[in-house]
C-alpha cells in the first residue's frame, strides 16, 4: 500500500496510556497518521492530545462536548478521512489492549481484502490476555450469537481492531447507523458484507488494559442484544 491510513483513535479517560500509543503507532509505518476523538475527557486526555499534536504533524485531534458514545467517535472519524485523501482508515481501542505492532500486517492484509478484522478468536482458538472468565464468556458467546444471527460467518464479530478501505466507508450510508457501543462493531461488519466488499479476519493477541478502567457496562450489552436481529431483519428487507 503506497497510500497514506488513519488510525482512529476514541478516547475518554486515557491520559495513562496516550502517550505511549501515539509513538507506538507511529513508529509502525511513515504513512499512518492518527486522529484522536476525545470526549471531554475529565483526566485531561484531550489536552494531552493538544500537546502531543504541537509536537507532532502526523496527528490529529478532534474535541468533542462529552461522552458522546463509542459509534459516534468512530463515524466522526470516518468522515473526517474521508474528507481527506486516506485511502485505509483503522479503529483502533485507546489502552493499549490492541498492540500497535499488528498494524503492519493489516497494512499486508488489506492488499487483498476491503475490510480486515483482527480476530480475537479466529479459528474458534481464544487468543485473550488477563480477562476474567465471565467477560470472556459473555463476549465469546456474543460473537456465536451474532454469527448465528446475522449469517456472517466472521469469528470476531464485536472486535474494534479493524482495517476499512475507504471505499466501504464511502458506500455505507453512515447517517444510517444506528449502533452506538459494541454493537457498533457488528454493524459496520454487516453493512459491508452486505454490499458485497470483502472481510478477513487476521490473528491478534488482545491484552486488557492495566490503566484505566473499561467502558462495558449493561447498556452496551442490551444494545448489542437487541441490535443483531435488528440487522438481521433490515438485510431481509434490502435495507442494508
Amino acid at each position: 500500500m503506497a497510500e497514506r491510513g488513519l488510525v482512529v483513535i476514541p478516547t475518554y479517560n486515557e491520559a495513562a496510556n496516550l502517550a505511549h500509543l501515539v509513538s507506538q503507532v507511529l513508529a509502525q509505518d511513515p504513512r499512518l497518521d492518527i486522529l484522536i476523538v476525545d470526549d471531554n475527557s475529565p483526566d485531561g486526555t484531550g489536552q494531552l492530545a493538544e500537546a502531543l499534536r504541537l509536537k507532532e504533524p502526523r496527528l490529529s485531534v478532534i474535541h468533542r462536548a462529552g461522552k458522546l458514545g463509542l459509534g459516534t467517535a468512530y463515524i466522526a472519524g470516518f468522515r473526517w478521512a474521508l474528507e481527506r485523501d486516506y485511502a485505509v482508515v483503522f479503529e483502533m481501542d485507546a489502552d493499549l489492549s490492541h498492540d500497535p505492532a499488528y498494524l503492519k500486517e493489516f497494512l499486508k492484509a488489506i492488499e487483498e481484502a476491503d475490510l480486515v478484522l483482527g480476530s480475537r478468536y479466529l479459528g474458534g482458538k481464544v487468543a485473550v490476555v488477563n480477562w476474567p472468565i465471565t467477560r470472556l464468556m459473555l463476549s465469546y458467546s456474543a460473537n456465536i450469537y451474532a454469527r448465528w444471527v446475522t449469517g456472517l460467518r466472521i469469528w470476531d464479530l464485536t472486535g474494534g481492531f479493524k482495517c476499512f478501505r475507504r471505499q466501504v466507508l464511502e458506500a455505507i450510508d453512515l447517517t444510517q447507523v444506528r449502533s452506538n457501543g459494541y454493537a457498533f462493531q457488528i454493524e459496520m461488519s454487516v453493512r459491508a458484507w452486505r454490499k458485497g466488499f470483502r472481510l478477513k479476519e487476521i490473528p491478534i493477541v488482545f491484552v486488557d488494559r492495566t490503566e484505566g478502567s473499561s467502558k462495558m457496562n449493561g447498556a452496551i450489552v442490551r444494545e448489542a442484544v437487541w441490535m443483531v436481529p435488528r440487522l438481521r431483519l433490515m438485510a431481509w428487507s434490502g435495507r442494508i
